[in-house]
């Protein structure tokens, strides 16, 4: 009872405080019933009226800037962001390039902009070259100190651009240049846009040392080693350039590699190959030379004359060392196409592409520009020489043979977003300057122009190969020859030109000997009244010259082709209808829709119904169904496919797949087996059926007859020794018949 009166107790104390709590609510809204507030209530509104208040700041605006907004941005105090420059020097550097070759690629387009801009004021302005005529860019090496040497004769920098372009992260001074001289000319060769290519060089260097000389100042030196501290002075030796610019690059100890002549050749030929200007590199050669070999005294006789020997002279090697030109290829494709000789063409595919004389002349070549929304210029060849590994899964690269430039600057040949893989062994050249790629010009953003160029390009690559298919037949049979596979394939993959890459096409067929013959050739050679495609796929054309399941097509005079490739099918089944006409597998269970086919005769598969119940029942599951056959009509028996399951060639191919676990069980071949009603032997074994349908006769002879029309038609046995056992039982039968017959013989003799 205690218990139950304190519990009361504290909820009523509970009570009293809640109801204090919210009586000022309470008050707030009391109201008589007229509406007017009683003058009997003190009313407190400084809870709603907070709540008003913090309504209207969240509230949206016009311009999108709530109120709360509005009074900070006129109000609040402000601050610029702050950054420890030495980890924000290291993201740049670390994070934005992923491969640190492109350093040199990134210094020498600095380079190649500053010849640009002092090119583009000397139109106006003759005299800012009295100080240096030349336009060139030189790399000399120092091994002696670990350094390497880019230097240029192009417009410099004061000491104000250095403090200004050099010690601004992100600043570019091309950009600057572009937005003040886009109206006067074409400034589309400029190369840097960003600002921070020139920190590149931290990939490879401790620190970077620039000199400089501008025609309006003094030559200074700036100098960093990335730390959040650079130095700016003036150089105390004096003009020593003329005017330009040189980066010393002080060489990590990882990065000594770079001194090398080989490496700085490669990098120089992959990346920079065709900038506008001439890149030297300072390096050495050894020279022998033929130097007359002088006798010793001691084996000279006073008396004797000394007379000459042409073979008395010795090899003195000597160590020369002078500037290489190393980008002396000119990008053609900047030309037009009418200014530029076969000749030219050829030489250039042999020495920018190949990098070597010693290979065949392409079979053809297309130039072309693209205006609009993306422009780019290209050149397209189709080499003689199949590509190694071209279809090698295994392979680290996914390289195509077209290789991407931005304004002659290489920017990467692994683009298969642009080029399709059934199209890799294309090579050429594509230079674009409005490309959409991120701040290390190493990766291709995703845009809707890059569609645009894909299409541009696989649209020119595909009419190049048609051009030759319909000028040079005996050169396009070659082509065929090493490509066929990448035209399939393009069929399986490309579904926007599926049409123009089946037009290029060749098979054998039964009708073609030797010769090849198209699809379009094979629609205007149809009889009379055909309305599909027949075609047979196997292991070779020998193969399928005697296959059973041509008979009855051929001997009513259809042409069928060969399929001997192993994507053949794959295509066919993403690809089934050209022209109009259904390509048809033969191999299949489906109908041929042959004009001259019989009328079905119900008398004779009544006759043969015995038999067939007898071959289903003997070979179990191996089979779906027997039938009579109406496309056989030399051979007694074949095996097909149902419709939608795997042929004996496909069957053939997934097993010999590397990594496969053997054939798909639900695609298995769903086999049906053909009997030919006419023939000798399967009259035979329906009378010996019927005479004994428990004939174990019969029932081996069932077995073989499956097993060879098996074996002819292309699949694989199921159980070889079987098969073997039947063989020598029927050959032990064989033998036993002949001595039979042998004694009876000379019983009758005698």
């Amino acid at each position: 009872m205690r218990a139950s009166f304190e519990r009361l107790s504290h909820f009523l104390v509970l009570l009293v405080i809640v109801s204090l709590a919210t009586l000022p609510t309470w008050q707030a809204q009391a109201e008589q019933v007229d509406g007017t507030p009683d003058i009997n209530l003190k009313t407190v509104g400084s809870v709603t009226d907070d709540e008003v208040v913090q309504r209207e700041e969240q509230a949206m605006s016009t311009d999108g800037y709530s109120v709360a907004e509005k009074r900070l941005l006129e109000s609040g105090d402000k601050y610029q962001f702050q950054a420890e420059v030495s980890r924000l020097m290291s993201l740049i550097v670390n994070s934005l390039y992923s491969n640190r070759d492109v350093f040199l690629r990134e210094l020498i387009s600095n380079a190649s902009d500053a010849l640009d801009k002092i090119r583009f004021h000397s139109l106006s302005d003759p005299s800012l070259l009295e100080s240096n005529d030349k336009f060139e860019i030189r790399i000399q090496p120092d091994p002696e100190h670990n350094q390497l040497h880019i230097i240029d004769s192009g417009i410099g920098m004061t000491k104000e651009d250095m403090i200004n372009n050099l010690g601004t992260i992100a600043k570019s001074g091309t950009s600057e240049f572009i937005a003040k001289a886009e109206t006067q000319s074409d400034t589309s060769s400029l190369i840097g846009q960003f600002g921070v290519g020139f920190y590149s060089a931290f990939l490879v260097a401790d620190r970077v040392t620039v000199t400089s000389k501008h025609n309006d100042d003094s030559q200074h030196i700036w100098s960093s080693d990335s730390e959040g501290v650079f130095v700016v002075g003036e150089d105390p030796d004096g003009n020593t350039l003329g005017r330009g610019t040189k980066i010393t690059l002080h060489l990590k100890d990882d990065a000594l590699g770079y001194l090398k002549e080989d490496n700085l050749k490669s990098l120089v030929a992959r990346y920079s190959e065709f900038i506008n200007f001439p890149i030297f590199l300072y390096g050495s050669h050894i020279v022998k030379h033929e130097v007359a070999a002088e006798p010793e005294v001691d084996d000279l006789d006073e008396n004797e004359e000394v007379e000459d020997d042409w073979e008395d002279f010795e090899i003195v090697e000597e160590t020369v060392w002078e500037w290489e030109l190393l980008n002396d290829v000119k990008p053609i494709w900047t030309r037009d196409s009418s200014e530029i000789t076969d000749e030219e063409y050829i030489a250039f595919f042999k020495n920018a592409l190949c990098k070597t004389d010693d290979v065949e002349d392409p079979y053809s070549w297309v130039h072309f520009s693209a205006e609009g929304d993306l422009e780019f210029k290209a050149i397209l060849f189709m080499p003689r020489e199949v590509p190694d590994n071209m279809f090698d899964a295994n392979r680290t690269h996914d390289n195509r043979g077209v290789r991407l430039y931005v304004r002659r600057v290489y920017i990467t040949d692994e683009f298969d977003s642009i080029i399709p893989k059934y199209l890799s062994f294309i090579k050429g050249i594509v230079d674009s300057s409005s490309l959409p790629l991120n701040v290390s010009r190493e990766v291709l953003q995703q845009d809707k122009s890059l569609k645009l160029m894909q299409k541009k390009l696989v649209r020119k690559a595909i009419a190049m190969i048609q051009k030759l298919a319909m000028e040079d037949e005996d050169a396009y049979e070659e082509f065929y020859d090493d490509y066929k596979i990448n035209l399939k394939l393009g069929v399986l993959e490309d579904r926007p030109n599926q049409d123009r890459l089946a037009k290029l096409l060749r098979f054998h067929s039964s009708k073609s000997g030797n010769s090849l013959v198209s699809l379009d050739q094979y629609i205007e050679n149809m009889k009379e009244g055909q309305e599909s495609i027949y075609f047979l796929a196997g292991e070779s054309k020998n193969t399928l010259e005697n296959s059973p399941l041509l008979e009855k097509l051929v001997s009513n005079d259809y042409e069928v082709l060969y399929f001997t490739d192993a994507i053949d099918e794959y295509w066919t089944q993403t690809y089934n209808t050209y022209e109009d006409r259904k390509l048809v597998n033969i191999s299949k269970d489906v109908d041929l829709n042959l004009n001259e086919e019989e009328e079905e005769n119900p008398l004779e598969e009544e006759e043969f119904q015995p038999l067939l119940d007898f071959f289903k029942s003997a070979l179990k599951s191996k089979v779906s169904k027997v039938v009579l056959s109406k496309r056989l009509t030399t051979t007694p028996s074949a095996l097909i496919s149902t419709a939608y399951s795997y042929t004996a060639n496909m069957e053939r191919i997934q097993r010999a797949q590397t990594l496969s676990q053997g054939v798909d069980p639900f695609m298995m071949s769903k086999k049906v087996l053909e009997l030919n009603p006419s023939h000798e032997l399967v009259k035979e074994l329906l009378a010996v059926v019927q005479e004994n349908p428990e004939s174990q006769l019969a029932t081996d002879m069932a077995q073989l007859l499956f097993d060879t029309a098996a074996l002819h038609s292309g699949f694989a046995l199921d159980d070889a020794a079987t098969f073997a056992k039947s063989i020598h039982r029927m050959m032990a039968m064989g033998i036993a018949n002949t001595d039979r017959e042998t004694v009876d013989h000379t019983h009758e003799e005698l």
